[in-house]
């Protein structure tokens, strides 16, 4: 609901250099932004950290602060204190005051940079989007203080040119992209051309988008994080080349995908393809500061043992020297992910060495998975090279409720303190995918503001009188804190792997006896209920499109979600043990229980798998194209490449989902054990299990909707 009273007359004397966060503002709460006076005032610290003033008046909010990012976040962040706005992906609460009230705050941050966005969120969430939905994304961004975004898309475009001067075919090429959904891993080196060919429209809209992008984010001051390569040819490349040192890779992730190729450091090319990479880019999109290369993502360096130190030390050159000598003063960014995914081959002296011939001050390693890998502490804060400090918490866009507010709030306070902490310079989270637990989100981008100063339970009031109203009753509050601590209690969702098999639920895996041997999932169900019982009993007092609507059905759907799992496994259980007038019975539960949810998850809107695969199908230019795009979009959520362990690693709690996949799959599963339980048969899982994966290829290669 957006409820927005207008001042009259509102003017103030706000300059050429504010008028990008001006109009972050005034897309926000339209004209009432002509009350805010807003001014940049130049850093002169030494840290070069933002900082920010509010001072309001009976009819101006007055924001100095050094950047239109901090200015956005000092709004932002007056408005949510206020208890009039609430910026959320799933909707926004903006409901003003006649006049504003009296206010007055200072913060600073130590961070340089807030962080922003994985290189696979370009998968999982943004394949389809438009300019119109990365706008709203800047604009978020914006106002949680962002500024050091990745921004990976349209970078099609430059490898297409680069390419095609070295002699490449269109055909070589499409033969080489990955599909619109896959293309992160293809960016990565991990794969090469799955569920492709990638349209030229495709390329050609990206480009467009790339460029409203960039302008945007630079507009506002941020620095957004470009690609830059990291030694992947395309196969053509290294047939056409046989005279380089071109090494063939290894299979990613347990096999099934084709092999990807790696040039050597020493080679002339690596420095030569480099730098003209750059150089197309910068013509394309413009210069850039920073920018990203992983050579080594979820991949061991094909390295000798005997002179290991040396060769990874010339990857480090190599990529460090092809970005400062294509743009000058650039820093060369790098996930840290690899050392803590792969902490057998990235020793303290493996990392040293490949950092080793690189200046600390043009290098920055993103360690951004601190709710699982403590690899800072373990890398001796990275040896001097400038770092940032994060969190994935969403891996692949799947969304169970989660998340450990005490953890983010206590993890920075002793981040903070800690002398042995390095060159630290940046703060934030980089989710695989979006539309999920904002909760998390509004609080991981206060902390590097307010240095978890404020206890959990302060932000919270603070947190939910924006997002409902003030006249939100106190038992929404303790609801509120029974939900903290049964389920933002859990910083990392341990069950979304479990013996190999991704899904967040054990009802989004795929059907497998040995559920009998799950020991839980995160969390405390009971709790669970007790908070939500006290918000249904609450609801009569909200709108049904209200925010608060839509935090009762994640809840609900979470719970609903868990006690599935329960059944299914005491139902499996019971076909085990023949007992089948006990299984029939849980059977129809889980029937019952499936269904319901998925109707009930129609509340939300973006949380429907119709919603995703309208916006693929729509992305088309032509019905081939749309075909393409709507099996990409199916693929990647269900069977990912369809080999391997990735099957269900993007499995969503989404309307349709739960009636059209999940359930058809567990109903066939557990017709099959009843069947061979009442016929006194062995059960044939393996024979179960293939009639299913036929199942699963034929749902992605159709055109239904759902």
């Amino acid at each position: 609901m957006m409820l927005i009273f207008l001042a009259p007359n509102a003017y103030c004397k706000n300059d050429e250099k504010t008028k990008s966060s001006l109009a972050v503002i005034e897309r926000l709460i339209g004209k009432r932004a002509n009350e805010f006076e807003l001014e940049i005032v130049e850093n002169k610290g030494a840290t070069n950290s933002d900082w920010f003033e509010v001072e309001t008046t009976t009819n101006k909010v007055k924001i100095k602060a050094t950047s239109n990012t901090a200015i956005c976040y000092a709004a932002y962040n007056f408005l949510k204190d206020i208890g009039a706005v609430l910026v959320s992906w799933e909707g926004n609460r903006v409901v003003l005051p006649k006049s504003w009230p009296k206010y007055s705050k200072k913060q600073s941050t130590p961070f340089k940079y807030r962080e922003y966005l994985n290189a696979c969120t370009f998968g999982y969430t943004t394949p389809w989007w438009d300019w119109k939905r990365w706008e709203q994304e800047i604009d978020w961004m914006a106002f949680h203080g962002i500024n050091l975004p990745t921004a990976l898309e349209g970078q099609e475009a430059a490898w297409q040119l680069l390419w095609k001067e070295y002699g490449l075919t269109d055909t070589q090429l499409q033969a080489h992209f990955a599909g619109p959904a896959f293309l992160p891993w293809q960016r990565m080196g991990n794969i090469n051309s799955l569920e492709g060919p990638l349209p030229q429209e495709w390329i050609n809209k990206k480009e467009d988008i790339q460029k409203k992008i960039l302008q945007r984010m630079r507009d506002l001051g941020m620095h957004p994080v470009v690609p830059a390569f990291s030694g992947y040819v395309p196969k053509a490349f290294a047939e056409k080349h046989p005279e380089s040192k071109i090494k063939e890779l290894k299979s990613w992730s347990g096999g099934g995908f084709e092999s990807t190729y790696l040039l050597d450091p020493k080679d002339p090319l690596f420095k030569e393809i480099g730098k003209r990479f750059i150089a197309i880019y910068v013509k394309l999109y413009g210069q850039s500061d920073f920018y990203l290369a992983d050579s080594f993502n979820e991949i061991t360096p094909p390295v000798s043992e005997e002179h290991k130190y040396d060769e990874l030390s010339d990857y480090g050159k190599a990529i460090y020297e092809a970005i400062n000598e294509a743009s000058p003063g650039s820093t060369w960014v790098m996930q840290g992910w690899l050392f803590g995914d792969n902490k057998e081959f990235w020793t303290k002296e493996a990392t040293k060495a490949f950092l080793s011939k690189v200046p600390n001050d043009k290098t920055m390693i993103q360690d951004y998975a601190n709710d699982r890998y403590k690899v800072w502490e373990n890398q001796e804060a990275f040896y001097g090279k400038q770092w940032t400090y994060g969190y994935v918490h969403n891996y692949g866009g799947s969304n169970p409720v989660y998340g450990d507010l005490n953890f983010y709030k206590n993890e920075l306070t002793s981040l903070l303190k800690n002398s042995n902490k390095g060159n630290i310079v940046g703060y934030g989270a980089m989710p695989e995918g979006l539309n999920n637990n904002s909760v998390v989100y509004e609080f991981i981008y206060n902390l590097p503001w307010n240095q978890g100063k404020e206890s959990v339970n302060d932000w919270l009031h603070q947190y939910l009188t924006a997002r409902y109203g003030k006249k939100t009753p106190a038992s929404v509050f303790q609801a509120w804190q029974l939900l903290v601590e049964s389920v933002y209690n859990v910083k990392y969702w341990e069950t979304r792997w479990w013996k190999e098999k991704a899904g967040a639920y054990l009802f989004f895996k795929g059907p497998t006896a040995t559920i009998t041997d799950f020991k839980g999932n995160p969390g405390d169900k009971e709790k669970l209920k007790h908070a939500l019982d006290i918000l249904k009993k609450e609801a009569k007092n909200f709108d049904k499109n209200s925010l608060y609507n839509y935090d009762l059905i994640d809840f609900s759907r979470h719970y609903n979600s868990l006690c599935l799992d329960d059944l299914l496994i005491e139902c499996v259980s019971a076909y085990k043990s023949k007992n089948i007038e006990k299984g029939d019975e849980l059977f129809k539960k889980i029937e019952k229980l499936a269904l319901d949810t998925d109707t009930m998850i129609s509340g939300q809107p973006y949380n429907t798998l119709n919603y995703w695969l309208k916006s693929a199908w729509n992305y088309g230019s032509s019905e081939t194209e749309s075909k393409l795009y709507l099996k990409n979009a199916k693929a990647l959520i269900t069977v990912w490449g369809g080999e391997g362990h990735l099957n269900d690693y993007a499995s969503k709690s989404w309307k349709g989902m739960y009636k059209e996949f999940y359930w058809p799959r567990w109903k066939m599963f557990l017709e099959a054990q009843r069947d061979s339980a009442i016929n006194n048969k062995p059960f044939d899982e393996l024979k179960v299990k293939e009639s299913i994966k036929k199942w699963e290829l034929k749902w992605c290669e159709s055109t239904e909707m759902f």
